[in-house]
């Protein structure tokens, strides 16, 4: 379409929260790779080592951000989201890591106060990774946080806002786990049978993610794994 080809045409700048999990990598690689993105800010609390290609691409700057403070005044870290396009939001972690309280604060509250100082500094959109059975009513913790914090964001008023709900993410974790890694060898049968069905690998994801920006619009998306896999399939 011709506000797709627009789009892919212009010099874009991003900012990618959470680029340290296993989704923000893959997500930066690929950025490295779109010539439709010319500036990246990859906000964190610490700076890490990047790879080889990413750094050769010369569009990455790394920049600190502390969270806390962003959650008690979004407009207190304003110079590291002004002058961006697109926020990509991959902040993420789990009860069994964080705990329950960590859990909430970095899966509700920091997603809120990127989300926020995003939107104060005039962002246009705003991407998530949520996840499938995200539901604000659930009695079960994740998916809770998960519904509030897509509830929430509808509420702020972005020009564009794209929540993804993948299945079980599928990559190679640097940390180990056990449990996961078992669950990867039961569903490898089901990956080739039907792959959109229980789950969801990182590179699809990232590439849904970069084409559903580059596709611009002006509308609230919400994209089951079905729709991720299409997307990321789509040719921009």
């Amino acid at each position: 379409s011709k506000s797709t080809q627009a789009m892919s045409n212009q010099s874009l700048a991003a900012i990618v929260v959470g680029y340290t999990g296993e989704t923000g990598k893959e997500l930066v690689k690929a950025l490295a790779h779109t010539q439709a993105f010319s500036r990246i800010s990859l906000l964190g609390r610490r700076d890490v080592q990047l790879p080889d290609e990413v750094v050769s691409s010369g569009k990455f700057e790394q920049k600190r951000v502390d969270f806390d403070a962003l959650d008690s005044n979004p407009e207190s870290q304003s110079e590291l989201f002004a002058g961006h396009d697109v926020t990509f939001c991959c902040l993420g972690t789990t009860r069994a890591k964080s705990g329950a309280d960590g859990f909430v604060k970095v899966d509700h509250d920091y997603v809120m106060a990127t989300a926020k100082a995003s939107k104060t500094s005039h962002v246009k959109q705003f991407h998530l990774v949520s996840s499938a059975g995200a539901n604000k009513n659930s009695m079960l913790l994740y998916p809770r946080i998960k519904g509030q914090v897509e509830e929430n964001l509808a509420n702020l008023g972005f020009d564009r806002l794209a929540i993804y709900r993948p299945k079980m993410l599928i990559c190679k974790r640097e940390e180990s786990r056990p449990a996961e890694a078992a669950a990867m060898v039961l569903l490898k049968p089901f990956q080739t049978l039907c792959p959109t069905w229980l789950t969801t690998p990182v590179s699809t994801l990232a590439q849904a993610m970069i084409n559903a920006a580059l596709a611009g619009g002006s509308q609230r998306d919400l994209y089951c794994n079905a729709e991720i896999f299409q997307l990321a399939a789509r040719n921009n």
